[in-house]
């Protein structure tokens, strides 16, 4: 099972809030049998504890420590919200990666991650992406 394919990626999507678009994209991890429904419950209680906004437009969504037990296979879901969507205090995501880790998968996810997102134009290209493929193709480092 691949952590990224294209039946993981949503483009052109809008939300009305934060808490939506996180519900979104725990949705697609259900979806694709990457996590067990009550994910997207830690995924929301994690974002209480503290935002998971990056800077640069992006927010990477993902579960509690506790939710481990929820994770079935490592995967990743890629909501694209070229219109942007609020996270509080100003900071406006137009790309969200929600993360599911086995194990102690999601740190070397996360820096894959990190590494691809850390050039703001690379973000540029994934929030004006036009296709699926064009997001596989950037975030290539993490599959």
């Amino acid at each position: 099972m691949s952590i990224l394919n294209e039946s993981n990626i949503l483009l052109n999507q809008q939300f009305d809030n934060k808490t939506d678009a996180i519900k979104a994209t725990g949705q697609i991890l259900v979806e694709k049998g990457y996590v067990e429904a009550s994910y997207i419950d830690a995924m929301l209680q994690r974002e209480e504890l503290s935002s998971t906004y990056m800077g640069n437009f992006v927010a990477i969504p993902h579960g509690t420590e506790d939710a481990k037990s929820a994770v079935l296979n490592s995967g990743l879901s890629v909501i694209q919200v070229p219109s942007g969507v609020d996270f509080g205090g100003g900071n406006i995501v137009k790309f969200l990666i929600g993360i599911a880790g086995k194990g102690d998968e999601h740190l070397e996810i996360l820096s894959k991650i990190a590494i691809v997102l850390s050039e703001e134009e690379n973000v540029e290209k994934l929030v004006q992406a036009q296709s699926k493929e064009e997001i596989i193709d950037l975030l290539s480092e993490v599959n």
